[in-house]
């Protein structure tokens, strides 16, 4: 998937996650930075090397990008596949498949299917030899840079759009529709779970206030009203960043879905296979760290006496979280909120 855009934390460039010599590309492959078919911007992946070394991409292997965004991260791994590889990319964005059809649709290697991550397992299971034998699984979070530069789409607020945010823009309600009729102890619970906003209940209201007395239908309105509530902010982050990251994830059910694939990452990898997950704020991560870390010791169980067998764990996790160097940040200032963990799956005795 492509860039996403800064939410939180801190940038290191510690990388313990070391991308192999890159072997020499296929012929044909597509080039790392390619302009978009559109003869649109270039589209930059985050964390390319990192991704391509954390999943040690093999000629032969079979490899899913759960969330092909602009075709960034899918690029780099077909320039890595030979002729017997095969690379498998979901996105449930209408705008990110026409795209991939466009860029990669002649590539007999590539597949795109319209779907949201969450459906991993139902997509794998229609293919025959894919489920419990890919080779290594790609899950990058957020919102894609096209989703953000588009106004229209209603992600951002540094130009008025329509107030949508929807990934798949022909499922479920727009954040217009939503806020119409939420109550505002749901909207106040929102912004506090999503954003982590301090001010929750003080910005709900003014929301609420501000669409009793007429609809709230674009980007601008919105952000407008959430700079007028809030009473202080952080030095050169938008006081309505927060608000609208937590719209977003309760819109497209963001938590829902990556909980949901989570959950079916293991069975869909082959023993060996690689995960790779990009975070862009803490709740995606304490997410992705509470899926592959090792259960807690039970708690109940007196510190004299012995814990009882723990539940068999299907990850090892591959060194610690990666964040996007120095170098990348100046290129790429998208990238400031990137966290990279790579897990590889293990044998789980019966």
């Amino acid at each position: 998937m492509s860039t996403r855009s800064p939410q939180d934390g801190s940038v290191s460039v510690k990388t313990p996650v070391a991308a192999p010599p890159a072997p020499t590309p296929v012929e044909g492959a597509v080039g790392v930075e390619n302009p978009a078919p559109d003869g649109g911007a270039v589209h930059v992946p985050v964390l390319a090397d990192e991704v391509l070394g954390g999943l040690a991409v093999s000629v032969d292997g079979r490899y899913v990008d759960a969330t092909y965004g602009r075709g960034g991260h899918s690029g780099r791994v077909l320039e890595r596949l030979g002729p017997a590889g095969r690379l498998l990319a979901l996105d449930r964005d209408p705008e990110a498949v026409a795209d991939a059809r466009a860029r990669y649709g002649d590539d007999p290697r590539f597949e795109i299917v319209r779907a949201d991550f969450a459906a991993l397992g139902e997509v794998l299971g229609g293919r025959a030899g894919w489920h419990g034998g890919v080779d290594g699984l790609l899950l990058d979070l957020g919102v894609s840079s096209p989703q953000l530069d588009v106004a229209e789409r209603g992600f951002g607020f540094s130009r008025d759009g329509a107030l949508d945010m929807r990934m798949d823009p022909d499922t479920g309600l727009s954040a217009a529709e939503w806020l119409a009729g939420v109550a505002e102890a749901e909207l106040a619970g929102v912004l506090k779970e999503y954003g982590e906003e301090r001010y929750a209940r003080r910005i709900a209201r003014a929301i609420v206030e501000a669409r009793d007395a007429a609809p709230l239908n674009r980007t601008a309105e919105l952000a407008e009203i959430v700079k007028r509530a809030h009473p202080r902010w952080e030095r050169h982050h938008h006081p309505a960043t927060r608000t609208f990251q937590a719209i977003r994830i309760r819109v497209n059910d963001e938590l829902g879905a990556l909980a949901a694939v989570l959950a079916e990452a293991a069975a869909a990898l082959r023993v060996g296979g690689r995960l790779a997950v990009i975070s862009f704020h803490s709740l995606e991560d304490r997410l992705v760290k509470r899926a592959l870390r090792l259960p807690p010791p039970d708690a109940s169980v007196p510190r004299h006496l012995p814990q009882p067998p723990a539940a068999p764990h299907p990850w090892r996790a591959l060194g610690k979280a990666v964040r996007a160097s120095a170098a990348e940040l100046e290129r790429n200032p998208r990238a400031r909120s990137a966290t990279l963990r790579i897990a590889e799956r293990v044998e789980v005795p019966a």
